[in-house]
């Protein structure tokens, strides 16, 4: 994997000259123009403090961004991670969260080291729009107290937050209200003008919120002292770990790495799309797990990618990671700079920006298609998988909702196909086509569909219903990709009926795949090589008559029989015909 990390910087910094570092270093200075407002809302949000989330930006952006698997990417807290992260505080403290990062690193490390950095791609995308809004949801809800300027017990549960509210009512800091309405003001009116392209509307709104906060008569909590270092005097160190809660932190951990794994290869994904570049998502990984791993030694929370602050990035002309370290560089001036000015930002302001970017994470492009095209299965993923988030804890989150969209999948895949035609032997033997004795009581069964556990059944069902045991039987399974155990265990119970019945069955169309399992299983001996067959039509001339003109009565098994209308089928004896006539059906 080094080889690989080094053969991508050689490409990336190839050519590099100093036009390019000046689209690097405007990049990096607004994306640091950017993730000001946001590391000082998320650290708050995680549960730590402000200077937490200043800390965990500029480590993220200058280990993570300096190592990662993508030149576009840009790390730091997140506001989904702040969602975690601000339950496990209340749970553990401080502690709990570093050391639950820590662990987390280590799993993503591996993660990237064992190379499944292509896991994200197993998530439905109803799921992952159903965990989005349902932290934005956990975000917005997190800051009431912020926003009201008030300041209640600390709950594990958002909605144990909530009952508390109406148990025993609250008394808004209404300077504290405005402050935060301003911020949410300017956050969404501010891009709309010509100049406001400039300065993003998240730092405008903590800048006119902080000058409102010194007028006379408003009287709102601030942030406090920023310390004018990155290594914090509260931080994880050895002697500090809290090992009787290790075996508990772990499971947060977990949720953390998932997390933290989802949503920088995601952002990876957008990236990449976004400017052609294909990321190196295992590479991604590792550089992510070393982020946290280190991070919490220095006072830091959890960190991944961020789409927004990626995102900006791109939009600026970044060219390479030096984008990422620019920026981190950028926000350890303005520690050492602005810190006294920082600390009188109001935590108002904070849950002004936050409401608004939790509304924004929203993907409401996705929501509307779900719900404007009526897709049942995606709406149900969403709705569970966010009632979950909200509810549950986010692993649990995830899983229910990768287990309730696996069941609609199983249930849609069920849906087996299956089409009777019946021999006609009176017509093929006016027409000359053979001895009708042979066709008789003879039937072809179009499958179209998996034949597994689900499914297979109800081809063994439509078997008993319409044919007895003397039928000549023919299973056309072109539209068959695949097989499990109980496929070819009911295949073999249908061949013994109609062995005992004095009957027959042959297979016509059979995948290659399909054909390998019945194989190794043993079936095929069972069945005879023999009655395996291209196409339908060489199997129906194989019952006995020499003619390729067989007629056929159509009957619709998939679910109740539809009709009984009768249907003429030109059967060509080659397999092009034989192929092209089955599709026609």
């Amino acid at each position: 994997m080094l080889h690989e990390w080094l053969a991508m910087i050689r490409g990336e910094f190839a050519h590099y000259n100093r036009e390019k570092f000046q689209q690097d270093l405007l990049a990096g200075l607004t994306v640091a123009a950017v993730a000001l407002p946001l590391a000082l809302a998320f650290g708050v949000a995680s549960g730590a403090d402000a200077a937490a989330g200043l800390v965990t930006a500029i480590l993220a952006g200058l280990l993570i961004g300096g190592l990662g698997g993508a030149p576009f990417q840009i790390s730091g807290p997140t506001g989904a991670m702040s969602a975690v992260l601000i339950v496990l505080a209340a749970r553990y403290g401080l502690e709990g969260v570093w050391m639950a990062g820590a662990i987390a690193g280590l799993i993503i490390l591996a993660t990237g080291a064992l190379r499944l950095g292509r896991i994200v791609s197993l998530i439905p995308t109803p799921v992952i729009s159903g965990f989005t809004s349902g932290i934005a949801l956990i975000i917005a809800l997190g800051q009431i107290d912020n926003f009201l300027g008030i300041k209640t017990p600390a709950a594990e549960r958002i909605t144990e937050k909530i009952a508390y509210y109406f148990e025993h009512g609250v008394d808004p800091n209404w300077g504290a209200v405005a402050l935060a309405l301003a911020v949410v003001v300017v956050m969404v009116y501010w891009p709309r003008i010509p100049q406001g392209r400039h300065l993003p509307g998240s730092l405008m709104g903590i800048i006119v919120a902080t000058i409102l906060s010194l007028l006379p008569g408003i009287d709102a909590p601030a942030i406090g002292a920023i310390p004018r270092t990155i290594l914090l005097e509260h931080r994880l160190s050895l002697s500090a770990i809290p090992w009787e809660n290790l075996g508990a932190l772990v499971v947060p951990a977990l949720s953390i790495a998932a997390l933290g794994s989802i949503e920088s290869l995601l952002c990876a994904a957008v990236g990449g799309n976004m400017t052609g570049i294909r990321p190196h998502n295992n590479i991604e990984l590792v550089a992510q797990g070393l982020g946290n791993i280190l991070i919490p030694f220095f006072g830091g929370v959890p960190a991944t990618a961020a789409i927004a602050r990626t995102s900006v990035a791109i939009k600026s002309g970044s060219v390479t990671r030096l984008t990422s370290i620019i920026h981190s560089l950028a926000l350890l001036v303005i520690v050492f700079a602005l810190a006294p000015a920082i600390g009188r930002v109001p935590l108002a302001a904070l849950a002004g920006v936050l409401l608004v970017t939790a509304w924004r994470m929203n993907e409401w492009h996705a929501i509307r298609f779900f719900f404007g095209k009526r897709l049942k299965h995606a709406m149900i993923a969403f709705a569970v998988t966010l009632a979950a988030t909200v509810l549950l804890d986010l692993t649990q989150a995830i899983l229910i909702g990768f287990a309730i969209s696996s069941l609609i999948f199983m249930g849609q895949m069920s849906e087996l196909q299956i089409t009777r035609r019946a021999v006609d032997g009176a017509q093929m033997a006016a027409a000359g086509h053979g001895d009708n004795h042979y066709h008789n009581n003879a039937a072809v069964y179009y499958l179209s569909g998996p034949l597994f556990f689900a499914a297979v059944r109800r081809l063994h069902e439509a078997v008993e219903k319409h044919d007895p045991a003397s039928a000549r039987l023919i299973f056309s399974m072109r539209g068959v990709p695949l097989i499990d155990a109980t496929g070819i265990e009911v295949l073999r119970e249908i061949l013994h009926r109609q062995h005992m019945g004095g009957g027959n069955l042959l297979l016509a169309g059979v995948d290659s795949r399909v054909q390998t399992l019945l194989q190794r299983s043993g079936f095929l001996d069972e069945l005879g090589r023999q009655r395996i067959y291209w196409g339908t039509d060489e199997a129906i001339v194989a019952l006995g008559a020499d003619a390729p003109h067989p007629s056929l009565l159509l009957e619709d098994l998939t679910g109740d029989v539809s009709h009984d209308a009768q249907a003429s089928l030109l059967f060509a004896p080659h397999a092009e015909r034989a192929e092209k006539t089955e599709t026609d059906f």
